[in-house]
C-alpha cells in the first residue's frame, strides 16, 4: 500500500499555476490579433507623401495637405522639443503610433527637434478642437499626431480616418 500526503501549501502552488495557465490560454484565444501593417504596405500608404523639406510653419502646414487635413493659417504653437533618452510607458505609446506610420523616434533621442501645432478644420468625426502635431528634425518630418486634449479625446496617425456618418 502506498500513502502519499499533500500539504495545503502544495495545493495552493498547483491551483495558481493552473489559474495562470488557464487565464493565458483564455487572453491568446479570446484577444484579436490585430494585424499590423509590414514596412512594405506602410511605404506603399505613404508613398506619395514627402518627409522632406519642412523647414517651416508653412512647409509643416503642406505637408498636413498631403493627408488632407485643412488647418488654420498659423500654428498656435512652434517650439523646440528633446526626445528623451529613456521612454517611459507614455513615450513607448507615442512611438508605437508613430511606427504605424512609418515613423520611429527611437534614433531621435537625445536630439532637439521642432514641433509645429495646429488647429484642425476639418476631421470628419469629431466637433470639438483637434490639434496636428507635426514634429521634425533638421528638415525633415520625424513624427507627429492628430489629436484632443480632451479627456474622452483621441490621438491617431496623420491618416485621415473615414468618417463613420
Amino acid at each position: 500500500m502506498f500513502i502519499y500526503s499533500l500539504k495545503a501549501s502544495t495545493i495552493k502552488f498547483f491551483g495558481i499555476i493552473g489559474i495562470a495557465l488557464v487565464s493565458l490560454l483564455a487572453l491568446i484565444i479570446f484577444i484579436p490579433s490585430g494585424s499590423k501593417a509590414t514596412t512594405s504596405e506602410i511605404a506603399a500608404m505613404n508613398e506619395n507623401i514627402s518627409f522632406d523639406n519642412v523647414k517651416s510653419s508653412s512647409d509643416a502646414k503642406k505637408f498636413l495637405a498631403q493627408y488632407g487635413w485643412e488647418v488654420e493659417d498659423d500654428a498656435i504653437e512652434e517650439c523646440e522639443i528633446t526626445i528623451p533618452s529613456e521612454f517611459d510607458k507614455v513615450m513607448t505609446q507615442y512611438n508605437e503610433v508613430q511606427k504605424q506610420q512609418g515613423l520611429d523616434l527611437t534614433k531621435y533621442k537625445k536630439k532637439t527637434a521642432t514641433r509645429y501645432t495646429y488647429i484642425v478644420t476639418n476631421h470628419p468625426d469629431y466637433e470639438g478642437t483637434v490639434y496636428a502635431n507635426v514634429i521634425t528634425y533638421r528638415g525633415k518630418v520625424i513624427g507627429g499626431d492628430i489629436c484632443t486634449a480632451d479627456a474622452k479625446g483621441f490621438l491617431h496617425t496623420f491618416s485621415m480616418p473615414e468618417s463613420s456618418n
